[in-house]
C-alpha cells in the first residue's frame, strides 16, 4: 500500500487529478497484478484520464517501481510465455494467482471520476461561454459527454419515479377485513408524465456559438426528452429537429451549420417579435409542453410600444398555452435589464429566466427539466 500512496502523491505533484477513490482502485489493481508485467498498464488505466498525462505517469511509475526490463522478463519466462489458467484447467487443490473478472470490474474508475476530476475540463466547464467561440474538438467532445451524463441521470430519475410506492390509504381500506393488520400491501400507480420539450435557440450574432454547444448537449441527451423538437431563430424560425436523428453528433453539427448558412442565419440580428409570431402560428403545442428558449433577451430589431418590446405579449401567450416557458440567458445577471435587455419584462409575461453563463450551468438546467 505504501508504494501506491507514494505513486498517488507523486502524480498529484505532477498535476494529475488523483482522488482517494483512484488510490483505492489502484491498490486493488496492485493486489491483482503484483509482480506481473501487466501492472503498469493496469495502473495506467486507473490513473490516466487524459492522454496528455501519459508521460508524467510513466516518469512517476518508473520512480516508484523502477524501469521495466522487458528483455529480462521475457528471458526469465515471466513475460509472454506465461499463461493464466482458467478455473476448468486447475487441478483440485491447486492454488493459482488468477485474475477474476469481478476483480477487474471493481478496479475500473467510475464515470464520475473520469468526468469531474480532470483539471482542464473543469476550467472549460466554468469558462464564460461567450469565449468559447471557435470549433474546438475538446469542447465538442465535452458537450457530448455532458449530454450523455445528463441522459443517464434523467433516465435514473425516471426509473425511480416509476417505482410504485406503498399507498397507505388504500392499504388500510383493503386490510379492514383482516382487523387492520397490514397483510395485503397496496401500491400507488406511477404518474404518467409526458411533457413535450420544445427547444428554441437564438442564433443571432450574440448567441451564435453558444447555440452550437446548446445543440450538442441536447443532441446527446435527447432520448430522455419526450417528443422533443428543436428550432433555430433570429428574425424567423427554422425547425432543425430532423438533425437530432443523425447517427453521429459530428454529422448533425456539420449539417446544422450548413442549414444556418443556407437560411442566412449566421451573425444575424434577432427580431423576437417576428420569430415568436412565426413560432406561434406554425408550431402546435399543448398545455403539457415545456418551451425552452436560449436567448440573451435582447430584442434588437423587434418593434416596441412605449419602450416595451411587443414580443413580450407573445411570450405571455406562450406562457398561457404551455405548461412552462423557460429562458436560458447566457449573460451574467449583472447585465440583465441593462440598455435593451428585457429580462424583467419577459418575467412579468410569465417566463422563468435562468443564468447559463457556463457549460456547467447550462448542463445543470437541462438536467433538471
Amino acid at each position: 500500500m505504501e508504494k501506491i500512496i507514494l505513486l498517488s502523491n507523486i502524480l498529484r505533484d505532477k498535476g494529475l487529478p488523483v482522488s482517494i477513490r483512484s488510490t483505492k482502485d489502484a491498490f486493488s489493481a496492485y493486489k491483482i497484478f503484483k509482480n506481473r508485467p501487466e501492472l503498469r498498464e493496469a495502473l495506467f488505466s486507473v490513473y490516466v484520464k487524459d492522454m496528455r498525462h501519459s508521460e508524467a505517469f510513466m516518469d512517476a511509475y518508473n520512480e516508484v517501481f523502477g524501469v521495466l526490463d522487458e528483455e529480462n522478463d521475457e528471458s526469465s519466462g515471466s513475460g509472454k510465455g506465461e499463461r493464466i489458467k482458467s478455473s476448468e484447467e486447475q487441478t483440485p487443490g491447486e492454488v493459482t494467482e488468477g485474475i477474476n473478472i469481478e476483480d477487474l470490474a471493481e478496479i475500473q474508475p467510475e464515470i464520475q471520476d473520469i468526468f469531474d476530476s480532470r483539471t482542464d475540463e473543469s476550467q472549460i466547464l466554468d469558462r464564460d461561454m461567450s469565449t468559447l467561440n471557435t470549433f474546438d474538438p475538446e469542447i465538442f467532445e465535452l458537450c457530448r459527454r455532458l449530454g450523455m451524463k445528463i441522459a443517464n441521470r434523467r433516465s435514473r430519475r425516471l426509473r425511480r419515479s416509476k417505482k410504485m410506492r406503498p399507498d397507505i390509504r388504500r392499504s388500510i381500506r383493503r386490510n379492514m377485513k383482516h382487523g387492520g393488520t397490514i397483510i395485503e400491501l397496496m401500491r400507488a400507480e406511477p404518474r404518467e408524465r409526458k411533457s413535450q420539450h420544445i427547444f428554441l435557440s437564438d442564433v443571432s450574432g450574440s448567441c451564435d456559438w453558444i447555440s452550437n454547444w446548446f445543440f450538442c448537449i441536447v443532441y446527446a441527451a435527447q432520448k430522455t426528452f419526450y417528443r422533443s423538437r428543436f428550432f433555430d431563430f433570429d428574425s424567423r424560425v427554422i425547425e432543425t429537429t430532423h438533425l437530432l436523428d443523425e447517427d453521429d453528433l459530428y454529422d448533425a453539427f456539420r449539417n446544422l451549420r450548413e442549414s444556418r448558412i443556407r437560411n442566412l442565419m449566421l451573425h444575424g440580428t434577432s427580431n423576437m417579435y417576428t420569430a415568436f409570431s412565426d413560432f406561434l402560428e406554425n408550431v402546435n403545442f399543448t398545455g403539457k409542453s415545456c418551451i425552452v428558449i436560449l436567448s440573451d433577451c435582447r430584442d434588437w430589431a423587434g418593434p416596441r410600444k412605449d419602450g416595451v418590446p411587443e414580443s413580450a405579449e407573445l411570450v405571455a401567450e406562450m406562457s398561457e398555452r404551455a405548461r412552462k416557458v423557460l429562458i436560458l440567458n447566457p449573460e451574467p445577471k449583472k447585465k440583465w435589464d441593462v440598455v435593451d435587455s428585457c429580462v424583467s419584462i419577459y418575467r412579468d409575461a410569465g417566463a422563468a429566466v435562468k443564468e447559463v453563463r457556463t457549460l456547467r450551468q447550462l448542463a445543470e438546467v437541462i438536467e433538471g427539466l
